[in-house]
């Protein structure tokens, strides 16, 4: 059990993440601290904070087990307002959605302290923010990421691999590089394009007509494009090596597709579809739960 807690950013990721060590008994006391004073208040009214912290500084005084849930773009200047507290003994986690510029940040602000921080991606969320979906469940049944460091403390790096653990999810470790190409792949192109496509479609002179004949199969197709702007727009750039990279890929895809289109090679383009129907009949099989929004 940890004594206490201390929440940097009470929205989504760190209110839930609060509510379930909540549930399952792993933690005295939680401090919150988020830049908006009325959303550590509210937190506070809903059972997610038990203190809410005037600074980041505050709510690392006095805990042992540290979450920053706050925009991954915000994770250096987050780390240099509370590394005067940075002690070899307390665990500090992220939940950023990408993991080498995390971990670069953490490198220039920690230095020789770094071994305390064990970055986190948990594979869960919601199309909606804000504390007051916080949910203890959020996390159960799904996988989280850890990219340890080299320098990271095994104690440390077990203390996270419990904690995860204890609130239900399937906890997987790989490095920054790969766990950045990775969700290039199944997560941020996705996001793009779902974001393009549904633009594409609504921005049309007849966009309005098309969207209400639009039916299940488009509703699961752009869900994801209700996301958090100001979280992707962060994960879109701090990515965007690996993200370009999928999208390239992605394009010639479909251009092969396009290709055959032109051609009327209808049995080209079935060849092209059952392939990738195959594909993901397997998968699916293989892989029956499905992971989470981010």
């Amino acid at each position: 059990m940890f004594n206490q807690l201390g929440v940097i950013g009470c929205g989504l990721m760190g209110g839930s993440f609060a509510l379930a060590l909540k549930r399952a008994g792993l933690v005295k006391r939680v401090v919150g601290y988020s830049k908006s004073p009325s959303t550590t208040e509210r937190a506070k009214k809903l059972g997610v904070i038990d203190t809410a912290a005037e600074s980041a500084l505050l709510a690392v005084s006095g805990s042992d087990l540290v979450l920053l849930a706050v925009p991954v773009a915000a994770t250096e200047a987050t780390l240099k307002a509370v590394r005067h507290l940075v002690e070899p003994d307390v665990l500090f986690m992220d939940v950023g959605s990408t993991k080498r510029d995390v971990v670069d940040a953490a490198r220039r602000v920690l230095k020789d302290k770094v071994g305390c921080f064990v970055p986190a991606h948990p594979i869960a969320g919601k199309e909606v923010a804000g504390i007051e979906n916080a949910d203890a469940q959020l996390y159960a049944g799904r996988q989280v990421i850890l990219t340890p460091l080299v320098q990271t403390d095994p104690v440390l790096l077990q203390k996270a691999t419990d904690v995860w653990a204890a609130i239900g999810c399937q906890v997987l470790k790989m490095s920054a590089e790969n766990h950045d190409a990775a969700f290039a792949a199944v997560s941020h192109l996705p996001h793009l394009l779902a974001f393009a496509y549904f633009s594409s479609v609504a921005k049309q002179p007849a966009g309005r007509d098309f969207l209400s004949l639009a039916g299940p199969g488009f509703r699961d197709f752009t869900r994801i494009a209700a996301g958090d702007p100001v979280m992707w727009r962060d994960v879109l750039i701090s990515n965007r090596e690996e993200v370009l990279k999928q999208s390239q890929r992605f394009r010639h895809t479909l251009d092969a597709l396009e290709h055959v289109m032109k051609l009327g090679n209808h049995e080209a383009l079935e060849d092209l579809i059952r392939s990738a129907s195959d594909m993901r009949a397997g998968w699916q099989m293989s892989n029956p739960k499905p992971g989470g929004t981010r």
